[in-house]
């Protein structure tokens, strides 16, 4: 039996085999990567690593064996591809008849176009059979403090939030809450709603960045549809800016506040604050 990770040389996926190499042996974990050359450091770790792509799904037979646990971490691409591609993974783990299959999905209050895909993954998921966990991740603290540039240049928070606040945590919080649902017993079709410990807003971030940097750093509130301008402006196609500021206005309706304590407990510790990762954002 292993426990087999997607995405595995990914943003959350790393932090999920590194949890991993703290509880079980390297050589009962396999990381599904598509480039298996950024894998290397994983392998030399004694990681057993596996090569597929969620868009071939030729590449997925014979990926998992029977009593598998399987983290299915969510593609990046937004739309109904990425369901096709989740529903491609999911097919491959019942034929193959693993014991376990975790998800990681979005909050179940977030009404945003963001959560379409992973809503309908998860009707492809629970329609399966398959022992299923969803692990519905709130906000990152990192979708924030990894693009902290254009803030500091301009001395301004600019979101489409509002007051609105947001229960955010680390990658690594949610990799310990994946690692323990993956290694741990009794999580067979279970729900978790997932965030930190902490909920906080804009000019709460914007007054940690101001005491951190010892620069004036304001909140500025725009309305959504100047904010899918400015991220156009900055390069990013029309249709994610617009998800985005839609995510903005989730905010500014509560919607990414989460009070389940579910992260908290599975990883075994607080969540990471925002002020810890704002530091370690401005030490790299």
């Amino acid at each position: 039996m292993s426990i087999v990770v997607t995405g595995a040389t990914g943003h959350l996926g790393r932090h999920v085999v590194e949890q991993l190499l703290e509880k079980v042996p390297a050589e009962r974990i396999t990381a599904v990567v598509r480039d298996e050359a950024k894998a290397a450091a994983l392998a030399a770790r004694g990681v057993r690593l596996a090569v597929a792509d969620y868009d071939a799904p030729e590449t997925l037979e014979g990926l998992f064996a029977a009593g598998d646990r399987v983290l299915l971490i969510s593609g990046n691409e937004v739309g109904e591809n990425r369901v096709r591609q989740h529903s491609a993974v999911v097919d491959a783990a019942k034929a193959a008849g693993v014991a376990l299959l975790a998800y990681t999905s979005a909050p179940g209050t977030l009404t945003a176009a963001l959560a379409d895909d992973h809503r309908a993954t998860e009707k492809v998921l629970l329609a399966s059979g398959v022992p299923y966990s969803l692990l519905r991740n709130g906000w990152y603290h990192e979708n924030y403090t990894e693009n902290l540039a254009p803030v500091l240049e301009h001395g301004a928070v600019v979101q489409a939030a509002g007051d609105g606040r947001v229960s955010s945590a680390a990658r690594a919080d949610y990799a310990a809450a994946a690692a323990a649902v993956l290694t741990g017993e009794g999580h067979e079709n279970t729900t978790y709603e997932l965030g930190g410990d902490e909920a906080w807003s804009f000019a709460e971030y914007a007054a940690e960045l101001s005491r951190q940097t010892g620069r004036e750093i304001a909140y500025q509130p725009v309305p959504a549809e100047t904010l899918t301008g400015i991220l156009t402006g900055a390069g990013l196609p029309e249709p994610l800016a617009a998800v985005l500021a839609g995510v903005d206005a989730s905010i500014e309706k509560g919607e990414l506040v989460v009070t389940s304590g579910d992260l908290s407990r599975l990883a075994g510790r607080p969540t990471t604050p925002l002020a810890d990762a704002v530091q370690a954002a401005l030490k790299d």
